[in-house]
């Protein structure tokens, strides 16, 4: 080895330390510094390789392999490439693509030996890189693509793993062993798959996407090439495209994994120790976060299981169906064996070790839709802990939004519970539960900075509500009479509702209190149906004042008209609340006849 290689191998190891290393600790003023650094250093070593390197070569003059110039392409080609990264690390994209461009071109010819096919495949990753970043998917896919296909092929032909790009700047006692230069070369390729996923995600084709993704983390399982906090995250990300899919066999496999793995991070940092320690408090920040997020992705799971579970039981009217529960369960018990056979050969993280460890955190929780209020309890008690779990991280104070979601979240948990509780005073608690939660948002935030969030609370208190005064008065029906606290409590109830309706109704209103002629899309549906359950609610007031009563009514008529006249001028509005305007229409013929009787009932008696 001659003094000037010697210096090639050491400028080359000098700029990676500069981009890889040194930048890391770049001040803010100069976050670059490092990576211009290492950029000169390149072209230096460029310059070395030899007479005219430096010189920019055009794709397709490529020497053959047998005129003694093959070792020196690959070496340029290298330096192409990491040029190529340096300029897109900061954000030069052009002359990032120039750079890369022209390293996949020298290495065209020698793509399927064994020391271009890594350059080659690198080069073309981070080409994929770059045009997804500008947008340009497709041109992103066919990188990506190519790169996938000569991995394949090299496997096929060649199979003997390739030569490391920074292997070529060491002497000859730093060669990689075959295992290693197998592992580095794997983890190209699991770069490639993981870049492809992304790019499938964007093109809408889910199924390839949630396949690229899976395989991608299994890789990254196999050849240990992964951050513990990073791959759990990922796992739990995709437990939500499963569940989109209605695999929840595969969804809880990846949240049990993202579980096992992300222990595998270490213990969390003390507060104490965080305080003391700048990077200590990164840490500290990360984990906790990274936990919180993976805790909310439990609890969308639990979530989606019973909601789907209710989907498929309740009735026209959305009560539980009892003959259809009988069934379900009858044909789950001829199914079950079957289904975890198959679909436990369809997901599989990990070694046998950390398999069996995913196995234990799998059993803690069901995969199958609940069929009955046990086996729902048992779902909505883990994503309650769950729900626990996330507020440590997501508290109200700095995490405003993502808190209320969450406490949106616990509401929507005891809802669904609801629906599977055959008693009906045990369902007014579990829905008195959700006004206690969600009540004191209400009030607490500020309309002005989170008017959409504040809409969403009000609708939803004014449901619950509602939904506590249906049940009080379906209890009430099944008295000889009703008594007067009966009563009292249902008028209070339906007052609470139209409050809460009304204030929703009231933030759409312009500044000077006027209502919207024209609804906005996004709030035409629940505006109408706010619209419809006032009217439903004014009916539902018991009252023995027949003034009273008759005051009730025409507020009744008052707001049924709103909703047919509003959807008689738009069209889209008929067809967002088809269902309700029916019975609206019949409400807003029989209204006039009985109010009239009503009259006449009061005339007779002045």
């Amino acid at each position: 080895m001659d003094d000037n290689w010697l210096l090639v191998c050491d400028l080359y190891q000098q700029a990676m330390t500069a981009s890889e290393l040194e930048s890391k600790t770049d001040p803010e003023t100069e976050p670059y510094r490092s990576k211009y650094r290492a950029r000169e250093l390149l072209r230096v070593v460029r310059a070395l390789l030899g007479p005219g390197a430096e010189e920019e070569r055009q794709v397709g003059e490529v020497p053959q392999e047998d005129d003694g110039e093959h070792l020196v392409t690959a070496l340029l080609a290298v330096i192409e490439f990491r040029l190529g990264v340096n300029h897109t690390e900061t954000e030069e994209m052009s002359a990032g693509e120039e750079h890369l461009v022209k390293a996949v071109g020298m290495v065209e010819r020698f793509r399927m030996s064994h020391d271009c096919v890594s350059t080659y495949i690198q080069a073309q990753n981070n080409l994929g890189i770059l045009w997804a970043d500008r947008g340009e998917i497709t041109i992103a896919q066919t990188c990506l693509e190519s790169a996938e296909s000569l991995y394949s092929q090299y496997m096929k032909k060649i199979g003997k793993p390739p030569v490391d790009p920074d292997e070529y700047f060491k002497s000859e006692e730093q060669n990689l062993t075959e295992q290693e230069r197998s592992k580095r070369f794997e983890k190209v390729y699991t770069h490639t798959l993981y870049y492809l996923a992304q790019v499938y995600k964007h093109l809408n084709q889910d199924e390839k996407a949630i396949q690229y993704c899976h395989t991608t983390l299994q890789r990254q399982l196999e050849y240990d090439g992964y951050d513990p906090v990073d791959w759990a995250i990922n796992a739990a990300t995709l437990s939500l495209y499963y569940l989109v899919k209605q695999c929840y066999m595969e969804a809880r496999h990846c949240l049990a994994a993202a579980n096992v793995i992300f222990s595998k991070a270490g213990p969390i940092p003390s507060s104490e120790a965080a305080k003391e320690n700048e990077t200590e408090q990164e840490r500290l920040e990360r984990i906790t976060q990274k936990k919180a997020a993976i805790a909310r992705c439990w609890v969308n799971y639990c979530l989606r299981l019973l909601q789907d579970a209710r989907k498929k039981l309740e009735d026209s009217i959305g009560e539980l169906d009892v003959d259809l529960q009988d069934e379900l369960k009858a044909e789950r018990r001829k199914e079950e064996d079957e289904k975890e056979k198959g679909r436990k050969k369809a997901v599989l993280f990990g070694s046998n070790d950390i398999y069996d460890s995913i196995l234990a955190a799998e059993e803690k929780v069901d995969c199958s839709l609940p069929l009955d209020f046990n086996e729902a309890r048992e779902v909505f008690l883990v994503g309650q802990n769950y729900i626990n779990d996330a507020k440590e991280y997501y508290q109200l104070d700095g995490h405003v939004t993502d808190h209320i979601e969450i406490i949106q979240d616990h509401s929507a948990l005891f809802k669904v519970l609801a629906f599977f509780e055959e008693d009906y005073e045990r369902r007014c608690k579990m829905h008195k539960r959700r006004i206690d939660m969600l009540e004191p948002l209400c009030k607490e935030l500020n309309p002005q900075y989170y008017l959409l969030v504040c809409r969403q609370l009000q609708f939803e208190l004014a449901d619950t509500y509602y939904e506590i005064l249906n049940l009080k008065v379906a209890m009430g029906n099944k008295l000889d009479e009703m008594d007067s606290h009966t009563v009292k409590k249902i008028n209070i109830l339906a007052q609470s509702a139209i409050r809460f309706y009304e204030m929703f109704l009231d933030s759409l209103r312009s500044p000077n209190k006027k209502f919207p002629e024209k609804l906005e899309e996004d709030v035409l549906r629940p505006a109408l149906l706010a619209k419809f359950h006032i009217a439903r609610l004014y009916g539902k007031l018991v009252t023995s004042d027949a003034k009273e009563q008759l005051e009730n009514m025409q507020t009744c008529l008052n707001y049924y008209s709103f909703v047919v006249d509003y959807c008689a001028m738009h069209e889209e509005a008929a067809k967002s609340v088809e269902t309700e305007l029916e019975l609206t229409k019949e409400m807003v013929s029989l209204l006039p006849a009985r109010m009239e009787r009503l009259r006449l009932q009061l005339s007779s008696f002045s």
